[in-house]
């Protein structure tokens, strides 16, 4: 039941929307260019004139102060891949997460990355399928993937725990895990708790993770983990406004910044925003030999 964008944008069922044969086959065609022959061969380099030294200073002031402000992640891809260009399946379905084909110096790349505009950027249970999707397609045509975190947990309610987010959740954790492709993780901001996990950390096997100054890796935010851990002290403070203020700091300073979270082996490095498509392709260039043997089996066990 329903027409076109009801299947794009509430079933997710449908990939693409297009506006006659004519765009349909466009956007095939599109999508070919970015695979390769058969599941045997890596993806197709194709120059694209861009300067791989290229650097985007517009991403240097790209994060908002405050925390709970959004930003359109999408200029970040754009400021990051060749010619500011990318290709967006389902675009309507689950907004709140996108993944898109894209190409770094000439190589195809696959980009599952929050969108702080939706929801926050949170991870529920159609973001959680469709990230699956895109990372198994991508692991079977030997596209390497690009996480860009952006998360401050998974939506919370009653909804979402009835209709199985564990479940849903579980299968984002597990492909990331069983994908052999090269995996490269940049956290703008927030990488908080088990969305943490998720998004393609070190312990489900990302090759090298950068993060921004920006970027808080932690359980939960300065403010929240303040309120919680020092409440009787900031209620009993005459001046309760300041020491919940000096809590807060001290909470970032010794947990919540990318600094911690690279001494504990959790980033590898801590990177000016604007110099990030050069660090990627450097990175890229590098992993595109990569080559992951794992023990012979029929399939993996994926928690559907």
């Amino acid at each position: 039941l329903g027409g076109a964008m009801t299947h794009n944008e509430k079933s997710g069922v449908a990939q693409f929307a297009c506006e006659s044969d004519e765009d349909a086959i466009n956007n095939i065609k599109k999508l070919l260019s970015y695979l390769p022959s058969n599941n045997m061969e890596d993806p197709p380099v194709i120059p694209t004139g861009d300067d791989p030294a290229r650097t985007a200073p517009l991403l240097d002031d790209i994060i908002p102060d405050s925390p709970n402000q959004s930003y359109d992640m999408k200029e970040v891809i754009r400021a990051i891949v060749d010619n500011g260009e990318f290709f967006e399946p389902h675009e309507y379905f689950a907004q709140n997460i996108i993944v898109c084909f894209a190409r770094l110096n000439g190589r195809t790349i696959g980009i599952i990355a929050n969108q702080p505009k939706v929801k926050a950027g949170c991870l529920d249970i159609n973001a959680s399928d469709k990230a699956t999707r895109f990372i198994r397609f991508c692991d079977s045509f030997n596209i390497p993937l690009l996480t860009i975190a952006d998360v401050p947990g998974y939506l919370p309610g009653s909804d979402q725990e009835w209709n199985g987010i564990i479940r849903h959740g579980a299968k984002l954790l597990w492909c990331y895990s069983e994908a052999t492709v090269p995996k490269m993780l940049l956290v703008t901001r927030k990488d908080y708790g088990g969305s943490y996990l998720a998004m393609c950390s070190k312990d489900l096997g990302a090759d090298m993770a950068f993060a921004w100054p920006s970027a808080e890796i932690a359980v939960m935010g300065a403010a929240g983990a303040a309120n919680i851990i020092h409440r009787k002290e900031i209620n009993d403070a005459k001046d309760s406004a300041g020491k919940r203020k000096e809590k807060i700091k001290e909470y970032e300073d010794l947990f919540s910044n990318p600094y911690c979270a690279a001494r504990r082996g959790y980033i590898d490095a801590v990177i000016v925003p604007s110099t990030t498509r050069p660090r990627l392709i450097e990175t890229l260039e590098v992993m595109c030999g990569k080559r992951e043997i794992r023990p012979p089996k029929k399939h993996g066990n994926i928690p559907v």
